[in-house]
């Protein structure tokens, strides 16, 4: 894994994690969906990465040797690191989970659990902390939200204002499907035709592929493959 500085476009995530198979796996997907993944495999090597180096996000396992993970973000959230935090066990007692989010944790995942919903739970996290919002995975592509530009490998593609807005919506919530109404609430202040929606659609697919936005006939537009 790339330890060096963090990449203005790859975002950087620590997976604290003694479980190897499971760290391959994860941190596999998570390089997929964009991140630059450092990985450790105890509490103690993980509080030192934490301290020593800037992170957007932290996934990290309850039942780590060492330091475990709850006292592991106590003594990060002590020492004033605020990143996010989702944090994994095998722990799914309600008390359990209190305890990992009164520890300083921001969420709390049980083992086995879907990837899809991991993943879901971080676009979450970003979106609900400002500072780990900087961009949203479009497939194999990234939206770059501060620079409203779209990032693919080391090419960069400007954006409109208004399309911007309907990818940043799509992006937002990838799983939903908007309607033509959705959209021009979300995206657009001064708007009042559903055609100013197809409009943008048309000009993100010229720039970006037709599989960018799909079409969900008879419903409205959903994010698509990027």
């Amino acid at each position: 894994m790339n330890t060096g500085r963090v990449e203005s476009t790859r975002p950087r995530l620590l997976l604290v994690e003694d479980d190897r198979a499971l760290t391959g796996l994860l941190a596999d997907l998570l390089d997929e969906e964009g991140y630059q993944v450092d990985v450790t495999n105890d509490g103690h090597s993980g509080l030192h990465h934490a301290l020593t180096r800037d992170y957007e996000l932290m996934v990290v396992d309850r039942g780590l040797p060492v330091l475990d993970g709850l006292e592991l973000v106590t003594r990060l959230r002590a020492r004033g690191v605020t990143c996010p935090v989702l944090l994994l066990t095998a722990r799914g007692a309600v008390q359990d989970r209190v305890a990992g989010l009164d520890a300083g944790a921001e969420d709390y995942l049980v083992k086995p659990f879907e990837v899809a919903e991991l993943l879901a739970r971080l676009r979450a996290l970003r979106r609900r902390h400002p500072d780990a919002a900087g961009w949203l995975p479009l497939g194999r592509r990234r939206l770059d939200v501060d620079n409203r530009r779209v990032l693919d490998g080391a090419e960069e593609i400007p954006l409109s204002a208004r399309e911007f807005a309907v990818l940043h919506a799509l992006a937002g919530r990838p799983t939903k499907v908007f309607t033509r109404g959705e959209l021009l609430s979300a995206a657009f202040e001064h708007a009042d035709a559903p055609g100013t929606v197809d409009a943008c659609v048309h000009h993100l697919r010229r720039k970006l592929g037709r599989d960018a936005v799909r079409t969900v006939h008879g419903l409205g537009y959903r994010l698509g493959a990027g």
